[in-house]
């Protein structure tokens, strides 16, 4: 028996099976690629290298598989009976060389029986190698309708019986964000559907069940060179529901895509309610308008160790006004709307799921226990033959060789923060040099300089990580050599998702919660690697800066690497290609038109899974939920950008890439809990943000406790501390002390501190404990509500549509009439069979027999 196994997946296995036997029973020339004889359909394809005749070749065995089989056998039955190894070549070492050293006649040798394998089961086979493309041979498969049967009745596949109506309701309030395509059906009529039967015992080999088993190693070994169904351009036009044409795993993905973008609208409006209200109250905010009041000579301390010197707090107006854009008591309001909003998607999305598994007739569909990857039986078998146990809890290596592949993740986590800390010394070195430039020009626009670029320069960081961190996350699972698909998948996205949140969110994270915390104060400031002190907020906060951050970085992500990278990489690949053949601009337009559908699939891209494109909307979401307090605009960013998104996508399936195997599933699998843990943290991360951020606690602080009339005048005052010059460390005062004018003996910073004429000056003052206080309980109440809110709303909403609901149950009580009348039916035949004597005819009845007496 062949050790590689005849299966491979089909196309048409999420098609409607009575359309199936239409075009199976049809006569004439039928649409799509088909067959030379212009009738059979082509549902699957296999490339593989063509080589020219040679006078010489080099002989190889037919039989080389069976001999290294045969050593194989002869080495673990040895082993079994405790005898010593012959004193050959180790057969694992052996079967490692063979298969990596595959000769032409052996992949030939390969081919023929898997092709006649295939044939075996029904398939039906057409080579073309004859073809407009050099080097290259096509192998066309396929199924017929007695295959298709076959396997549909084995895998329980439901066929409609009966029609039932339905209310889509959604659908029509969101029909203006779909595609306008023509319905080739009723949109409120569901078929009702039942097990796919023939009356005839099933198949023991399942064609679809074990999709890759044999297709995997075989492309490994460049048996073949690709593989992948067809593109049927013919259909597209009428197909209005993404599922029809790739499969439900892939019409799920556009699905929440959809329902996303639909639930972004309501967030992006109230965002733009939130900005546009620090918009129109920027004028009547007391503590920017004391900032900006030239009347308040307040003088500051320098921001850098002797090239800066002393400044006016007037100077940072403008900062002071822009920060109330995004930091006033809306964004509070907002940050609470954001924790429901979460909640409220996640609950629409399992309705949603629910409606649409109903509409697919996924109601009863269980996902099937996966087969064995062809790396890990491969891995099975080396071990095997070196005698090492291998524990069904531990997987196939050791568990020592686990952890240290998972302590790489670590590391480039590690990588990640030290790629953070180098941007931090950028922002302490320019900022020191641009103080120390003769040039009036930067020394008025350093804040901005430093702000802009550091944010830039995280961005090309985080995309060139973005791409490195891909490739370790799938080296890594490939090290782990997992057992099945599945498994192999759920690690790549895990370690995937860890290595890209933080690569994404490390200078966001810095900036909110760490940068400020660990100045220091005047005369005894916090130094790193040596001369490098630690980096100030401006006088209004760090959620300016956050908000810059956040704002480039998703912007950035969205444009460059998610739209700009989808469209400009495939249009480069064309471009190179053209520049590669010999044949003008008209040549290669003629010469695309007489390929056929199989060869100008051969020049797409392959399909690489929707992980990318879960993962790029995945951040996204962190972005719009975790940080939302500092930048209320960003839902209506992400709107935008996934309006773009959905028609490239849907445009790169199509046109971009070759077309993907027809997958079935029920859900959205592990996107769904990292979505729902992205939208726990996000209370946590907003309630930090406004209570350590944000300057929402010390304004309520001041305003009702230390507040002579209860309002929010001399805030600003009460938020500075006074320092002495004369207790500056040595060579640290500024070098040019007269920048200002005049002689500064006393200079002003922003910290609760005892003053300078207290029993301990510069200690921390009471007011920072009273405000840390309130910080913390802050968190804690808004935490607590917020959640309790979310499980309040999650608790309401059934998980569930009533109508869907009502549906089904109405559906079993139809389906059990069905069943009552067709057994009824079948016991009436049976009886008027036992009631007619066996030498009576059928016509007359026993007792209009005439009478023999």
């Amino acid at each position: 028996m062949s050790p590689f196994k005849t299966t491979i997946p089909l196309s048409l296995s999420s098609q409607p099976l009575n359309s199936l036997k239409s075009d199976e029973a049809a006569s004439g020339p039928k649409q799509g690629p088909t067959f030379q004889d212009g009738q059979r359909r082509v549902d699957y394809v296999l490339t593989y290298h063509v080589q020219k005749p040679q006078s010489v070749r080099r002989k190889t065995s037919r039989f080389a598989d069976y001999r290294i089989l045969r050593s194989l056998r002869r080495s673990l039955s040895t082993m079994r009976s405790g005898g010593t190894p012959p004193s050959k070549e180790d057969p694992e070492i052996a079967a490692h060389k063979h298969r990596l050293d595959y000769h032409e006649d052996d992949k030939r040798f390969r081919q023929t029986e898997f092709e006649d394998n295939l044939r075996e089961v029904g398939l039906e086979l057409e080579k073309d190698e004859g073809n407009k493309i050099p080097g290259i041979g096509f192998l066309k498969i396929h199924a017929p309708w007695n295959v298709l049967c076959r396997e549909a009745e084995f895998m329980k596949l439901k066929m409609p019986t009966k029609k039932v109506w339905i209310n889509l309701f959604i659908h029509k309030v969101t029909a203006p964000l779909h595609p306008k395509v023509e319905p080739n059906r009723p949109q409120n009529v569901k078929h009702l559907s039942h097990p796919f039967s023939r009356e005839k015992q099933h198949l023991k080999f399942d064609l679809l069940k074990m999709t890759f088993t044999g297709i995997t190693s075989l492309l490994g070994n460049g048996v073949y060179t690709a593989a992948y169904p067809l593109h049927d351009v013919s259909i597209l036009p009428h197909i209005s529901i993404p599922m029809k044409y790739f499969g439900e795993k892939i019409g799920l993905y556009f699905a929440w895509l959809g329902v996303y973008t639909q639930m972004l609208i309501p967030a992006a409006i109230v965002g733009v309610i939130v900005f546009l209200y620090g918009c129109a109250t920027v004028d009547n905010d007391i503590p920017s308008m004391e900032i900006c009041d030239p009347r308040n000579n307040i003088t500051m301390c320098p921001l850098c160790d002797r090239a800066c010197s002393y400044w006016k707090l007037k100077t940072a107006c403008g900062t002071a006004r822009a920060s109330h854009l995004f930091d006033n008591p809306a964004t509070v309001f907002f940050s609470i709307f954001m924790a429901l909003w979460a909640t409220m998607f996640m609950e629409h999305w399992k309705r949603r799921q629910m409606r649409l598994n109903y509409i697919w007739d996924l109601t009863g569909f269980e996902e099937e226990e996966d087969h064995h990857r062809a790396e890990y039986e491969i891995q099975v078998m080396q071990k095997t033959l070196k005698k090492q146990d291998m524990s069904p809890k531990v997987g196939l290596f050791p568990i020592t060789h686990v952890q240290r592949f998972s302590s790489l993740v670590p590391l480039q986590i590690g990588v990640t923060f030290a790629v953070v800390f180098g941007v931090i010394l950028y922002r302490i070195s320019i900022r020191a040099a641009l103080h120390m430039s003769s040039n009036p020009t930067a020394r008025s626009n350093i804040r901005a300089t430093v702000k802009g670029t550091a944010a830039v320069i995280n961005l090309v960081i985080i995309i060139i990580m973005d791409e490195v961190y891909g490739a370790v996350a799938r080296w890594l699972t490939l090290l782990e050599v997992p057992k099945t698909d599945k498994s192999f998948e759920e690690r790549l996205i895990i370690k995937t998702f860890v290595l890209k949140f933080a690569n994404a969110f490390s200078p966001i994270v810095y900036l909110a919660f760490f940068r400020g915390r660990m100045v220091g104060r005047p005369g005894d400031y916090v130094y790193v690697i040596g001369s490098y002190r630690m980096e100030e907020c401006a006088h209004a906060g760090c959620l300016m800066e956050l908000c810059i951050q956040l704002c480039i970085t998703m912007l950035g992500k969205q444009l460059i690497q998610n739209n700009l990278f989808e469209i400009g990489i495939p249009k480069i690949k064309k471009l190179i290609r053209r520049r590669k053949s010999d044949m003008d601009s008209q040549q290669q337009e003629d010469y695309n038109m007489t390929l056929q559908r199989h060869e100008k699939d051969h020049f797409l891209g392959p399909f690489v899974g929707l992980s990318p494109e879960y993962m790029e909307m995945i951040i996204q979401f962190g972005m719009v939920t975790l940080f939302v307090a500092s930048f209320p605009l960003a839902p209506l960013f992400a709107l935008l950008n996934n309006i773009i998104e959905i028609r490239l996508d849907a445009k790169k399936f199509v046109t971009e890439v070759r077309r993907p195997i027809a997958a079935r599933a029920k859900d959205i699998g592990i996107w769904y809990n990292l979505l729902r843990g992205l939208s726990k943290v996000a209370v946590i991360v907003n309630a930090f943000v406004i209570s350590f951020t944000s300057d929402f606690i010390p304004r309520l602080v001041y305003q009702y406790m230390y507040s002579p009339d209860g309002s929010m005048h001399g805030f600003v005052n009460h938020t500075l501390s006074y320092f002495n010059v004369s207790d500056f460390q040595p060579g640290t005062a500024p070098l040019q002390p007269m920048h200002l004018g005049y002689e500064v003996q006393i200079c002003r910073y922003k910290d609760y501190r005892e003053t300078l004429w207290s029993n301990t000056p510069y200690d921390l003052s009471k007011e920072f404990w009273a405000i840390l206080a309130c910080r913390l309980a802050f968190v804690i109440v808004f935490q607590n509500v917020v959640m309790l809110m979310s499980d309040f709303v999650d608790w309401l909403i059934p998980d569930i549509p009533k109508d869907i609901s009502l549906q089904i149950h109405k559906e079993k009580i139809l389906m059990v009439e069905l069943f009552m009348k067709e057994e009824e039916g079948k016991k009436l035949l049976r009886d008027n069979h036992t009631n007619q004597g066996p030498f009576q005819p059928r016509s007359r009845p026993a007792s209009h027999a005439p009478s023999k007496c």
